[in-house]
């Protein structure tokens, strides 16, 4: 074999690989010496500052405060970068100014929200004991602090520990009107945070004054009633200007918990917090005993409101979705002041808040339930009543919208339309048996099982196993996509909460809204068109120009299910309602479809049902989650739904659902599992209404007279809300729909 590397190659090699260790060694060397030369000289030039004594250790004192700033520097803007994005909106303030006067679907006055900033009360038209007392127990430092009251606060913190609990908060006035104008009440960490950054945001753009004005005027105050002023109209039936200092108290101590001291409420309690409001105007050296002795003697009397029954849950949701609406206008339109005609019917709403109360009243101690919500609609998705919770009063929390509570049995509607999607019939035989899914195996409400069957006598009885096995089927097999396909369908009906992949999903593990389930609902009478729930139907300006109605502008139907699906459904459901779970909410002469749902441990019962003209959505159970005493939805729920459903469908025109009989009037039903117990007289007869063609009429007239009104162009001075009453700058926002055929509109839609 060849030599490859000749002798004179590897002498040249070998003096490379030396020369190239060499240079390496020294360039080490050269490093490190220049690196030990470079300290020494660094330290010399240190030496020049070097400290003994206390000056050493006020030095470190002064380097690790430097350090620890620059890192606090850095934490503070990690968490106020999330704070301020809630004043990325220029027009914050003026959003903030939002004010809606709310007409029913008749055109009724019912009630109003938001602020009005040009009618409201300036601040030094206030009395000067109202500030004082408002001052005195809200925040004694307001005008000394920078938003924050660090004293304050810390001394908050000490008087909660001693006393195990909170007995006294620590928030500004500031933080409390950053909260109203950016945040949620939700009691978190994060919300207190942003809420102290955006306190300090708003004492640097604002000033105290413009800051307690704001707060005067946007702080909830019980009963529907926003701002001081209008707590002084609907406690007192008078103007802020003019309480007296027995009333001021008593407003005073509604900002710290407007539900547990309104005096319409609770007069005692409001009574007793007027009098801690007084003792704080002494002890803050805001006025002697002898000047409070006279309100202390004389306490406020406020005006008996027990008989109003304001819609105050349907109105809070209305404004909310006012709101939202406001933000889709065109940027060049600066009107803050409206009036907005709802869906609302008064009479409806009377009635379906008597048979919750009256419900819980008779049967809710019985059953161990303390909350109920319900939401009724027309199946084009106006909202004609909405029971938020059974005393706004006591809790502003709307039930309706805003509680996620698991629907039980009254989701497999979704899964068994999923079904027939993918071409099950309702005559299809299926096996009511056992099923597992991994380790989790359903059992039915009797824990037993009833064999083979056809899926219309599944839903009716609601079977478990059934809807599981078809959450299978559906997949082809696999449980996870066919629960992927229910989802699906869930949503596009009209579902918004999440709903979570887990195998019991079927069953109606998952969370929905009364309000979504009930909209959702309304696409089977639809023949498969999902509708969207709303409270609006027109806003107009103050001064009475239409600037967008539902029909015209809001969204339309969207076809989420074949008809033919939605017509094996109807039929299916009304099944439900007279031969299976849903009897007791059947109505005499009227065909009706629905589902009952009933959760674990019986947490939840509904029933959701619907009939030609109306579609309605019934929950009962606690607001911790406290089981009920065997509250199945077949009882309480399908009772209560049967009460408001016949209600609301006197002196209509009533519509039939597709291919299901008209049912024979019965005799009164005896309930087996409820007995009434009510010895109350029925509830009136609701009042006679337009026919259906007459109202239709009228709102032709109306719209007419808006497309005319357009086609005059800006300097028309024609009211469309009333033609006789001019329109211009000064026109004043009124308070009722005042034209004939304005007033009458709605009246098409009870038809």
């Amino acid at each position: 074999m060849p030599n490859l590397f000749p002798e004179h190659w590897k002498a040249r090699i070998q003096r490379f690989l030396l020369a190239l260790d060499s240079w390496v060694d020294f360039s080490l060397f050269r490093s490190f010496t220049g690196l030990r030369e470079s300290y020494e000289r660094f330290s010399t030039f240190m030496d020049r500052f070097h400290v003994a004594g206390w000056r050493r250790g006020l030095n470190e004192l002064v380097s690790e405060g430097a350090t620890l700033g620059t890192v606090g520097l850095v934490l503070m803007l990690a968490l106020a970068m999330p704070a301020f994005r809630e004043t990325s909106d220029d027009d914050w303030l003026k959003k903030s100014e939002l004010a809606v006067t709310f007409l029913d679907r008749y055109g009724n006055e019912v009630g109003s929200r938001g602020i009005r900033h040009n009618d409201s009360i300036p601040l030094d038209q206030f009395p000067d004991h109202l500030i004082k007392a408002v001052l005195a127990t809200e925040d004694r430092r307001f005008y000394d602090h920078f938003g924050v009251d660090i004293a304050g606060t810390a001394r908050a913190l000490v008087a909660n520990t001693r006393a195990g609990g909170v007995v006294q908060g620590g928030s500004t006035i500031t933080q409390q009107l950053a909260k109203n104008l950016f945040l949620s009440n939700e009691r978190t960490i994060e919300r207190k945070i942003k809420e102290a950054f955006l306190a300090m945001w708003l004492e640097a753009r604002l000033t105290k004054n413009e800051i307690l004005k704001l707060y005067l005027d946007r702080a909830y105050m019980g009963g529907g009633a926003f701002g001081v002023d209008a707590a002084a109209q609907y406690y007192f039936n008078k103007s802020a200007r003019d309480v007296n200092l027995a009333e001021a108290a008593m407003l005073a101590g509604l900002f710290k918990a407007p539900t547990k001291f309104a005096p319409h409420v609770n007069l005692p309690a409001a009574r007793a917090r007027a009098n801690v409001v007084l003792d704080n105007l002494v002890e803050a050296n805001m006025m002697t005993e002898g000047q409070v002795f006279g309100a202390r003697r004389h306490p406020a009397t406020p005006v008996d409101r027990r008989d109003d029954r304001a819609p105050n849950y349907y109105l809070d949701w209305a404004f909310d979705d006012m709101k939202k609406l406001v933000d889709t206008f065109p940027k060049s339109m600066t009107e803050r002041v409206f009036v907005v005609r709802t869906a609302l019917d008064t009479s409806l709403q009377n009635n379906a808040d008597a048979a919750i109360e009256s419900s819980l009243r008779q049967y809710g101690q019985e059953y161990h339930a303390k909350q109920a919500a319900a939401v009724l609609m027309d199946v084009d998705g106006a909202v004609r009543a909405m029971v938020g919770g059974r005393d706004y009063g006591a809790s502003q929390f709307n039930r309706a919208t805003d509680a996620m509570r698991q629907p039980g049995s009254s989701f497999k509607p979704y899964v068994y339309a999923t079904a027939l999607e993918h071409g099950f019939k309702p005559t299809s035989i299926v096996v009511d048996g056992p099923v597992c899914i991994g380790n989790w195996c359903p059992h039915n409400y009797g824990h037993g099982y009833a064999g083979s069957m056809q899926l219309i006598q599944a839903l009716t009885h609601s079977i478990n196993t059934i809807a599981v096995k078809l959450s299978i089927a559906v997949g082809d097999g696999n449980a996870k996509v066919g629960r992927a396909r229910i989802v699906k369908t869930a949503h596009d009906m009209g579902i918004r909460t999440p709903l979570p992949d887990t195998p019991s999903l079927p069953i109606g593990a998952d969370e929905v809204t009364v309000l979504d389930h009930t909209g959702a609902y309304a696409t089977f009478p639809n023949m498969g068109k999902a509708v969207t729930p709303h409270a609006i139907l027109e806003v107009r300006t103050g001064a009475g120009e239409l600037v967008w109605r539902y029909d015209r502008d809001g969204p339309k139907p969207r076809q989420v299910l074949p008809p033919g699906v939605a017509a094996d459904m109807i039929k299916m459901m009304n099944s439900v309602v007279e031969n299976g779970t849903g009897k007791r909410a059947r109505l005499d002469g009227i065909a009706s479809a629905g589902k009952t749902g009933t959760t674990n441990a019986y947490r939840d019962a509904w029933f959701m049902g619907y009939t030609g003209n109306f579609v309605c959505g019934v929950w009962f159970g606690n607001d911790d989650y406290q089981a009920t005493n065997r509250m199945t939805g077949g009882s309480l729920p399908a009772m209560t739904w049967h009460n408001i459903m016949a209600y609301a469908h006197q002196g209509i025109e009533v519509k039939q659902l597709p291919g299901v009989a008209i049912p024979q009037v019965r005799q009164p039903q005896a309930y087996a599992e409820v007995k009434t117990k009510s010895s109350e007289p029925p509830p009136p007869p609701r009042p006679a209404l337009l026919t259906k063609r007459g109202a239709d009429a009228l709102v032709r007239v109306e719209r007419l007279m808006d497309d005319a009104n357009r086609a005059l162009g800006p300097t028309s001075t024609i009211n469309p809300v009333n033609p006789a009453r001019p329109r211009g700058k000064q026109a004043e926002a009124p308070r009722k729909v005042d034209g004939l055929a304005s007033s009458l509109e709605g009246r098409a839609f009870n038809n």
